[in-house]
């Protein structure tokens, strides 16, 4: 079986590419370097090598968004191990199932071969999801961070403070549970993995393969209730949030009032619906 690691070459350097298929190489496994040349490159690599129908290992060494891209490139699922190599900004998955930031380390965790099968989001139009989607002001988190070059840890909980500022509540409607509730809010999320934005914990009780999606809705929160709210969030007890609605489900559908944007693992998406469901254990991923 070949392992294949495709590299975001924006944010990875070679010293580290040579790292890591060394300690593949090492353990005995037979390693291609794929390098991305563009936004969308992991994704169509992906999509490339899963289409031969072959029992195959793919490593991601990059952040959420290109784990994002491989996720959605993958053709064939029973037959491909994913793993990744945290060389992002946030590298919000990697902290939620415990895979280290060192690149060596995280590559032996690949070539001693240790696989679980994990949970992933899919939408109603096939998108897919291994961290979180949402809807609400963590997209204008995101676009603001992304405004004026490369984020940054810094950058994301900056452009965090000031949206909560600044962030306009809506209305929307949520389908879940066999009931239908309406809510005038900042937020509305669905997680596997447990935080987004670099370390903000918006699930801080899920887990990436019990067969659930973790749904938080954050209602209006007072501008004077604010400051007590963020400190909550940041110290990763939003569910004390009296405002916070958040629970289990497998499924879960939002509706807007206008077209909304929505993010997964970062990228964002315009005028998508968030209606999503769980697939359990539908990915074999390398696993601490």
């Amino acid at each position: 079986m070949i392992y294949h690691i495709i590299v975001n070459s924006a944010r990875t350097g070679e010293k580290k590419i040579l790292a890591v298929k060394d300690v593949l190489e090492k353990a005995g496994k037979s390693v291609e370097i794929h390098h991305t040349l563009k936004r969308g490159h992991a994704g169509q690599i992906a999509a490339e090598i899963t289409s031969r129908g072959e029992e195959c290992a793919i490593a991601v060494m990059g952040g959420d968004g290109t784990l994002h891209e491989v996720l959605n490139g993958i053709r064939n699922f029973d037959k491909c191990t994913l793993g990744l190599i945290p060389s992002g900004t946030g590298n919000d998955f990697a902290v939620s199932v415990k895979i280290p930031k060192n690149i060596k380390k995280a590559a032996a965790i690949i070539a001693a071969g240790n696989v679980r099968p994990i949970d992933y989001i899919e939408l109603s139009n096939g998108l897919k999801s291994v961290n979180a989607v949402g809807m609400g002001i963590d997209v204008d988190v995101l676009k603001k961070a992304y405004s004026g070059g490369k984020p940054s840890k810094g950058k994301y909980l900056a452009s965090l403070i000031y949206c909560l500022k600044h962030f306009e509540s809506y209305n929307f409607t949520v389908e879940y549970l066999g009931k239908e509730e309406k809510h005038f809010g900042l937020i509305a999320a669905l997680g596997n993995g447990t935080q987004i934005g670099g370390g903000i914990k918006l699930f801080p009780d899920a887990k990436v393969d019990d067969g659930y999606m973790n749904l938080l809705m954050v209602d209006y929160v007072s501008k004077f209730r604010m400051i007590f709210a963020f400190i909550k969030l940041m110290l990763g007890k939003i569910n004390a949030i009296k405002e916070v609605t958040a629970v289990r489900v497998k499924e879960a559908s939002f509706s807007t009032e206008k077209p909304c944007s929505i993010q997964a693992e970062g990228e964002i998406y315009e005028n998508m619906k968030l209606e999503a469901h769980i697939v359990p254990r539908g990915l074999k991923f390398f696993m601490p």
